[in-house]
């Protein structure tokens, strides 16, 4: 087993800490401010239902982009690859997040990839469903499959504050609308989008997901492919190229394992074939990924080899 006990675990943890007052909480969204900025845990899922963890895993955070990952899964198992990669790119790039720039220099205008935001949010749209609430009850019910927990559900207050202070979003999907790339109402996909942002789940929550996506689909725990493998192995993909946003080539040498960060702090982690990772630190690097959780996993790549590469 690659971790054995929690007290190996939360050595770990203590010193990956420590790098944490060099980041930032994120403060863009006000209700993400209130996080502590020293706060730093981590869980560990096996496929025989064992967890081992340090910190406190039950805090709970919204899953932000991380969530890109699952609304990717579930447009692909609406619309198929072909579909969805007709209007998404598949290429990393070297741009913030939330950049506009690549938008306004390919023709036709296309997302790079559905990890950042417009690209995200792109994705996001293609989503099957009669009504906002509709498409949110098909997120969370995935997400609930995936973490084996029916309790898991969304922040209305987070989701809110989201709405409010999403203008670089708005100007997003106003640009797409406008490139006939999206044919709903703006508000309307914001609405979705910042709820599916706010779906909060804790480190053991996160570690479960990410094991089913180590499991190429299968959640070893009901025995349910609860996605197609396919499915599976293109969301680990863009979680090696994309998933740390403009820091993923170095994530990759670094570390190399797929994940996806989010800016509450949160990190999801998906070791092929082996076990799921969650974590939440909110002090944010200068990219917006836990700078203590990226500490964290480089630890524990290279004490235990987890690279693919």
């Amino acid at each position: 087993m690659f971790c054995k006990s929690s007290k190996e675990l939360l050595n770990y943890v203590e010193e990956a800490r420590s790098v944490s007052k060099d980041g930032v909480v994120a403060n863009y969204i006000p209700a993400l401010a209130q996080a502590k900025q020293n706060d730093l845990s981590i869980a560990i899922r096996y496929p025989d239902s064992t967890c081992v963890s340090a910190g406190d895993v039950g805090k709970i955070f919204t899953l932000q982009s991380i969530s890109k990952v699952i609304s990717l899964a579930l447009a692909l198992i609406d619309h198929g690859a072909d579909y969805v990669f007709e209007r998404v790119g598949m290429e990393p790039t070297g741009d913030p997040f939330n950049s506009i720039a690549k938008l306004e220099n390919l023709a036709p205008t296309k997302p790079l990839n559905p990890m950042i935001n417009a690209g995200a949010l792109l994705v996001t749209h293609l989503i099957n469903g009669q009504s906002v609430e509709d498409r949110v009850r098909r997120l969370v019910t995935l997400v609930r499959e995936l973490a084996g927990d029916n309790a898991i559900g969304f922040c209305p207050k987070i989701a809110q504050s989201e709405f409010a202070t999403a203008h670089l979003n708005r100007a997003l999907s106003y640009f797409l609308k406008q490139h006939k790339r999206i044919n709903e109402d703006v508000d309307q996909l914001l609405a979705l989008y910042t709820k599916q942002c706010a779906i909060e789940v804790n480190c053991s929550q996160l570690a479960q997901i990410g094991l089913v996506f180590a499991q190429d689909g299968l959640n070893p725990v009901t025995k349910r492919q609860v996605i197609p493998t396919e499915v599976a192995r293109i969301c680990k993909t863009f979680m090696v190229t994309c998933g740390m946003y403009n820091a993923s080539g170095e994530f990759a040498i670094r570390i190399g394992i797929p994940a996806k960060s989010g800016v509450s702090g949160g990190i999801m982690a998906a070791v092929p074939g082996k076990f799921g990772i969650g974590i939440f630190g909110p002090a944010l690097d200068e990219k917006g990924n836990s700078i203590a959780g990226l500490r964290l996993l480089e630890l524990l790549s290279s004490q235990y080899q987890l690279s693919m590469f």
